[in-house]
């Protein structure tokens, strides 16, 4: 059963809908805030002062997934019908949301240039569905780049180029949606950061679907995600623990990919494959210390992991304040750093 977080108001007006480079700024011309995960501190900074906070030795673990435009517009019959992929289960395969009414699961889905969609059955979880297209490897590829868009939520109204939905650092094509913790790094950051004598490692996890709609989100333990930790992070890692540094997440979904790869066999070494993995605030952290995250609804599981790093009354407090300090929530919004 999946634990509740207490719930609060977002007030629309808090919802990102533009990217910082969009309005004239630098990706890291958003806000920082830092929360102390023992003391329940918060300081408000920018995020552009993220070395500030950050000591010679401490690591930062990046997602170096790429989004790729998963939303795709097609016909059954006389009837427009959107796809959303969710996750890829072989070539040519893939789980996906209907957004609306499927006419009919037995007639399929027609794409430009002669693609089919067919629905094959159920998807992992309702309300995805199995569905198998007519093209695979390349073909498939060059079809999704063509035609898809990348996912867009209700509080974006403008239809964003892909490229503002990437990471600078974003080199593996694969999410379905952004890691977007990780938004907010410029090159600019980067060097500054290496200059202090922070390390840099990547992992990856590809995301799938975060929302399906109409006040429903996957279930965690239903939403198997690909991933991938390599043994240069693992040695990155393992180096910065021996000599007592910190090792900082940069997303939920690296959260995810460095505590699987942890618990696949009682240690730490370099791991890929499926994760299922579901952190609640009773799970214990094995080799995060520090997340950098961005600000998440009361009904996301990501904020229900966050519980693992900071007290729930310390955490909730933190997020009435960043309402009332006018923080700005979701992909395009401002950062949270938990120490």
């Amino acid at each position: 059963m999946i634990e509740q977080v207490n719930a609060f108001e977002i007030p629309s007006h808090l919802n990102a809908s533009i990217p910082a480079e969009k309005r004239g700024c630098e990706r890291d011309d958003v806000r920082l805030m830092v929360l102390d995960r023992l003391k329940g501190d918060a300081v408000q900074a920018e995020f552009r002062e993220l070395p500030d906070y950050l000591e010679a030795g401490d690591v930062l673990v990046l997602n170096n997934s790429r989004t790729i435009p998963a939303v795709l517009t097609g016909r059954q019959g006389q009837r427009k019908v959107e796809v959303r992929l969710s996750r890829k289960i072989e070539d040519g395969v893939w789980d996906a949301l209907i957004v609306g009414d499927l006419a009919r699961l037995d007639q399929a889905i027609e794409f430009s240039g002669g693609v089919m969609g067919e629905a094959t059955g159920e998807g992992i979880e309702n309300p995805l569905v199995r569905l198998r297209f007519s093209v695979k490897g390349n073909d498939f590829a060059d079809f999704l780049y063509r035609q898809g868009e990348p996912v867009r939520y209700e509080y974006i109204k403008t239809p964003w180029p892909l490229e503002v939905y990437q990471n600078v650092y974003g080199s593996v094509p694969g999410s379905v949606e952004m890691a977007s913790a990780g938004r907010a790094f410029s090159w600019r950051l980067i060097r500054a950061l290496k200059a202090k004598g922070v390390k840099i490692t990547f992992v990856q996890l590809h995301t799938g679907l975060s929302y399906y709609g109409e006040d429903r989100w996957p279930n965690p333990t239903h939403h198997p995600e690909a991933y991938a930790v390599t043994e240069e992070a693992v040695d990155v890692i393992n180096e910065a623990k021996k000599q007592g540094r910190r090792v900082i997440a940069v997303g939920t979904t690296v959260v995810r990919a460095l505590e699987t790869a942890a618990r696949n066999d009682g240690g730490f070494s370099a791991s890929r494959g499926l994760t299922d993995l579901y952190i609640r605030k009773t799970t214990s952290l094995q080799v995060v210390d520090g997340l950098l995250t961005g600000f998440h609804e009361p009904e996301a599981s990501h904020l229900e992991m966050l519980g693992a790093f900071v007290e729930q009354d310390v955490l909730m407090k933190a997020y009435e304040s960043a309402v009332v300090q006018g923080y700005k929530w979701h992909e395009f919004g401002d950062v949270n750093l938990i120490l």
